[in-house]
């Protein structure tokens, strides 16, 4: 198992995915890195669910406000390329996701939520993980937490453009507030 540390390299992944047009690709942290990009790597259960499409869809609505970060998204799971497209194919208003502006990954072989520390060994899920990973491939961000709890796509936002200033933000800091 990695040592996950905050300020330490991130560790590397590439993983199959189903990509916003609905073809296979793959995804991996070194292209993000090539690209310079921020990288936002989020784990959830697995694919329908309930809780996870309110997230993963969310996310997708705020797709510009990342791009606009320079970030990329990356939604993860241990479920197969083939259940993510099915999901996908799935209209939002029957527990679907729809349409996504990003990328949903397999980690099948259970592999990168092993090293991200989320996956629940005898069930064979993650936990709800987010990693924010710099350009230059440092891990600067990480929160795990109980699966019946989605996520605050705005405050990941809020955290994301925090650690773009460079500086010391205070409790609360919102984009546009002085840094210490």
């Amino acid at each position: 198992m990695h040592d996950l540390v905050v300020g330490k390299t991130a560790p590397n992944f590439v993983m199959e995915a189903v990509m916003p047009d609905k073809t296979f690709g793959k995804v991996s942290l070194e292209d993000n890195i090539k690209q310079e990009k921020w990288t936002v790597l989020f784990f959830y259960p697995m694919d329908f669910t309930f809780v996870c499409p309110t997230e993963i869809t969310e996310m997708s609505d705020y797709y510009d406000e990342f791009d606009e970060l320079d970030a990329r998204l990356i939604g993860a799971s241990t479920d197969t390329i083939y259940t993510h497209l099915a999901w996908i194919n799935t209209e939002r208003t029957k527990n679907g996701l729809g349409q996504l502006r990003y990328p949903l990954a397999a980690d099948t072989n259970h592999q990168v939520a092993r090293k991200y520390g989320v996956l629940v060994e005898e069930e064979g899920v993650a936990l709800r993980g987010l990693f924010i990973i710099s350009p230059k491939g440092e891990l600067q961000y990480m929160v795990v937490h109980h699966n019946n709890i989605g996520r605050d796509t705005e405050e990941v936002l809020r955290v994301l453009q925090a650690l773009q200033t460079g500086r010391l933000c205070p409790a609360s800091w919102r984009p546009g507030d002085d840094t210490i």
